[in-house]
């Protein structure tokens, strides 16, 4: 009876994985050099929400309508809701498997709260409300692990704001006791297909990437915290090991990752920027930085706005879709290639070219659900944040700059597959899209139509 466990670790980045730290991971380099490993592509955008979703249902942020952890919530200017997994409609594998007849269990999946009925039981992952009772499905598993577990923390609260040492004894406590009720749920005999993500990596690239690379621009050669990356990655090692001791040897192991990190060289006042080319019109000139707040736009002479994140995000300011829009839907197309066309040359703080990247949604994604952005923007290829406040006095927030996060995102994910078929290297064009089906069909499930990956041999 084949079994597939999908060990989903978030950031974990390629060329620490596969490269610099081969040697320290013993588990991780055993399992890639007897299985189909390599680097695999993320999603666009780049980040957790939508990835994590479209590698658990085989489609697009576009045909999902999710475009981040929080998406407009309205055609009203600057009113944003967070996601949940009542914001698409798409079956997740664990759905597609329990209309098979094939139980499931899933733990701390990004976008799954509220959880939704299937065969088999699950605790949600981020973004989530505090209290454990909702999280769960069936409602009464909430209770039964309160009991065995105590508080079930989804994650580490303000992990850009805490003391590192913190931070780090935080995510490691974190990180065994998710992987102890991991283990626990697998010797269960009830499912066939099992996943959980650890959130631990990302938030602690996060906070310790620039003791990690010597080209950041805020490297600090601090022998203690530039060991912190290497010494999780080893932690994650070893608690993977602890999992394949559960498991039979014939179970298909698939690790995986949303994304990678790399360093954060700056960020980027998206709205300045648009400010200085005369595509967002403010009331005033802000005393200060400050949140773009509804208030403060002249609606009536802007004809574009931003909001900030790992991925710049632009819409435009449309007659008949925006309460006081003025561009016309048919100078939409032209307005964005314009658009496009600026942000592409946009230049570092040393005047140096950044490679940036425009996505157009209606281009990129088979369907345009929910309130997409105009725009997609991605600054050296990740590397620089946007910021989407005003009244900078420089559109440049450095790599310096402190309270930037150490580590950007990357397009770059890792994959390590084990089904027994052996050592082979990863396919050209390797995505988060050909998980879904390559699980329905080790799994011997027929993949709907609607998936957009291929399945990997």
């Amino acid at each position: 009876m084949t079994r597939v466990c999908v060990i989903g670790l978030d950031c974990l980045t390629p060329q620490l994985v596969f490269s610099r730290w081969r040697n320290e991971l013993p588990c991780l380099s055993h399992l890639a050099s007897s299985a189909l490993a390599g680097p695999i592509e993320s999603t666009v955008p780049a980040i957790s929400i939508p990835a994590w979703t479209s590698l658990v249902t085989g489609v697009d942020p576009g045909t999902l309508g999710t475009y981040g952890f929080h998406d407009r919530a309205d055609y009203g200017y600057l009113h944003m809701k967070l996601n949940s997994s009542q914001d698409y409609e798409v079956p997740t594998l664990w759905t597609v498997l329990s209309r098979a007849g094939l139980g499931s269990r899933v733990a701390f999946v990004p976008q799954t709260f509220p959880p939704k009925p299937f065969a088999g039981f699950l605790i949600a992952g981020i973004p989530a409300p505090a209290a454990l009772l909702p999280h769960t499905h069936p409602p009464e598993l909430a209770s039964e692990l309160a009991h065995r577990w105590g508080e079930l923390g989804l994650d580490v609260k303000d992990f850009r704001q805490q003391d590192r040492m913190h931070l780090w004894r935080q995510v490691t406590a974190l990180t065994e006791r998710n992987f102890a009720l991991a283990r626990a749920w697998l010797a269960e005999s009830d499912w066939r297909f099992f996943m959980m993500v650890e959130i631990g990596a990302d938030r602690i690239q996060h906070g310790y990437w620039q003791y990690l690379d010597q080209q950041h621009p805020r490297y600090s050669a601090d022998a203690q915290q530039g060991r912190v990356v290497c010494d999780y990655y080893c932690l994650l090692d070893r608690e993977v090991g602890r999992l394949l001791e559960v498991l039979r040897e014939d179970d298909i192991v698939i690790i995986v990752s949303d994304h990678g990190a790399q360093s954060c060289r700056g960020g980027l006042a998206l709205n300045d920027v648009l400010v200085e080319l005369g595509y967002l019109r403010l009331r005033g000139a802000p005393r200060e930085i400050t949140a773009l707040r509804t208030e403060d736009v002249d609606w009536r002479r802007s004809r574009a706005w931003a909001s900030g994140g790992h991925v710049g995000r632009i819409y435009v300011n449309v007659h008949g879709r925006e309460p006081e829009g003025i561009v016309t839907e048919k100078d939409v197309p032209a307005l964005l290639d314009e658009l496009g066309a600026a942000l592409i040359k946009t230049r570092g703080p040393r005047g140096e070219l950044l490679a940036t990247t425009v996505y157009r949604p209606s281009r990129i994604y088979r369907n345009v659900r929910g309130i997409a952005p105009d725009l997609l923007v991605y600054l050296d290829d990740l590397a620089w944040r946007a910021i989407g406040s005003v009244g900078h006095s420089s559109i440049y927030e450095d790599g310096s700059t402190v309270g930037l996060d150490g580590a950007s995102h990357s397009r770059l994910g890792t994959l390590i597959l084990r089904d027994g078929r052996g050592a082979r290297a990863a396919p050209a064009g390797l995505s988060l899209y050909d998980i879904a089906p390559t699980v329905l069909d080790r799994l011997n499930v027929p993949i709907p139509p609607y998936m957009i990956g291929r399945v990997l041999y």
